[in-house]
C-alpha cells in the first residue's frame, strides 16, 4: 500500500487517518516492526514530519507472509516506474513460442495482485544471462517518455564484468562502430556500424581473471560483450563472444547502477543492484608476493 503526501502532516496522524481499519496500537506495532517506509527508508518515529511529495509505504509482508518474487527483487516503485534487480537466467520479456517465466510476467502478476486494472510496460531489456537493474513503466505515457527520450533521461549505466585474462590497463575507452550479422552476433564494422563507446576501469585481478567496472556511453545491443571480446578479454561464460572458461557457471556480467532523470518529476535518481556474491570475489585485487 502506497500514499503520496499532498499536505504536511505527522506520520502517526497520517496513518491513523488513512488506515481506518487499524487501531492506534496496530499502527504503532507497524512502526516498531519497521513496516512503515518513507521515501523507501524505514521510519519508526511517530512524530516524523511528512512533506508534500513524500511517498509513504506500508510493507505488509511480515504480517501476511507475502512470498518473495522468484527471479526478481523490487528496488523501487512509485506511480510511474518500477525498478527491479533481475537475476541471471530470467528473460526480460517473452521471445514468443512457449509460455516462459520472464521479468515482465513476474512483475505483471505482482501488479495485478494489487490492482487488476494496473499494467506495466517494457522500457529496455537485459540479456537472459545478465543480472541487474531494469526499469519498467507503469503507464503508457511514462513508457513513451522513457523510450522516446532514453538517451537524454539516462544519466549513467554501469556494469560489472568478470573477464578472461589479466587486464593491464587501469582504465580505458573502447570506441568502434558496431553491427549485427545474420547470426545475431554483434561485431565492429567501421563502414556500416553504429558508433559505440564503452569506458572501463580495472577493479581487480585474481588468477587468470579480471573484474572491470564498465560504463556505457552508448547503448548498442551486446555492446559490452562485443567490445571486451574484441579487445581480447571476453566475459566469462560468454561462448558466443569467444569465452573458453566459466568458473561461476553463469555469464559474468551484472547491470550494477542505473541513474536516470525521473520522467515525471525530473529528479535524478540512482538505482543500484548489489553485485552477486559469486562475482564479487573477483573484484579483490591479488595480494602481491
Amino acid at each position: 500500500m502506497r500514499f503520496e503526501i499532498v499536505e504536511r502532516d505527522e506520520l502517526l496522524k497520517f496513518l491513523l487517518k488513512n488506515l481506518k481499519k487499524k487501531s492506534r496500537d496496530n499502527i504503532k506495532r507497524l512502526l516498531k516492526e519497521e513496516q512503515i517506509l518513507v521515501n523507501r527508508e524505514v521510519q519508526k518515529q511517530f512524530n516524523y514530519q511528512l512533506e508534500i511529495g513524500d511517498i509513504v509505504e506500508i510493507d505488509w509482508k511480515k504480517e501476511r507472509g507475502v512470498k518473495r518474487l522468484k527471479g526478481i527483487d523490487i528496488l523501487y516503485e512509485d506511480r510511474d516506474i518500477i525498478v527491479i534487480n533481475k537475476r541471471e537466467g530470467v528473460l526480460s520479456v517473452s521471445t514468443g513460442g512457449k509460455k516462459e517465466i520472464t521479468a515482465y510476467s513476474l512483475l505483471m502478476d505482482y501488479i495485478k495482485s494489487q490492482n487488476r486494472r494496473e499494467r506495466i510496460f517494457i522500457v529496455h531489456r537485459l540479456d537472459r544471462d545478465t543480472s541487474g537493474v531494469m526499469v519498467f513503466a507503469k503507464n503508457e505515457e511514462t513508457k513513451r517518455k522513457l523510450q522516446d527520450n532514453w538517451d537524454s533521461l539516462k544519466v549513467k549505466r554501469v556494469y560489472i564484468a568478470v573477464v578472461e585474462g589479466k587486464v593491464k590497463e587501469k582504465n580505458g575507452e573502447i570506441r568502434s562502430y558496431l553491427k549485427e550479422n545474420k547470426g545475431y552476433k554483434v561485431y565492429s564494422d567501421e563502414k556500416d556500424g553504429k558508433l559505440a563507446i564503452t569506458n572501463f576501469k580495472l577493479l581487480g585481478v585474481r588468477g587468470e581473471f579480471s573484474t572491470l567496472e564498465v560504463e556505457l556511453k552508448t547503448g548498442r545491443k551486446n555492446q559490452i560483450r562485443a567490445h571486451l571480446s574484441e579487445k581480447g578479454y571476453p566475459i566469462i561464460g560468454d561462448k558466443k563472444y569467444g569465452a573458453k572458461r566459466n568458473p561461476v557457471k553463469r555469464l559474468g556480467l551484472h547491470a550494477y547502477i542505473l541513474s536516470l532523470k525521473h520522467p515525471t518529476t525530473d529528479k535524478i535518481m540512482e538505482f543500484k543492484a548489489d553485485i552477486p556474491e559469486i562475482l564479487k570475489k573477483y573484484t579483490n585485487k591479488e595480494k602481491s608476493r
